[in-house]
């Protein structure tokens, strides 16, 4: 397991926690302490998806692909999104 933020490009991973707000992940996301959790979940990233780093060059946000989207993640966010490496 390691964080996001580490893959490099072209490599995919797997989504397996999302540790923001200092707690893991719940399912329930849309509270007032746990705003950003819903962001994140709106976007995609959930535990099991599968993403591909794009770009993960330079100290800016990092371009991922999720499904068919492109999404740029804040590299803080991509460190607390734990994944697996997957091969191809």
């Amino acid at each position: 397991m390691m964080p996001l933020g580490l893959l490099n490009s072209g490599e995919q991973g797997e989504i397996v926690a999302i540790r923001l707000q200092n707690t893991s992940h719940s399912v329930q996301c849309c509270t007032e302490n746990n705003k950003c959790d819903c962001r994140v979940e709106d976007m995609g990233l959930r535990i099991g998806k599968k993403v591909e780093m794009l770009n993960n060059g330079g100290g800016g946000p990092l371009l991922l692909k999720v499904d068919e989207s492109r999404i740029a993640v804040a590299r803080g966010i991509a460190m607390k999104i734990m994944i697996k490496e997957v091969t191809r």
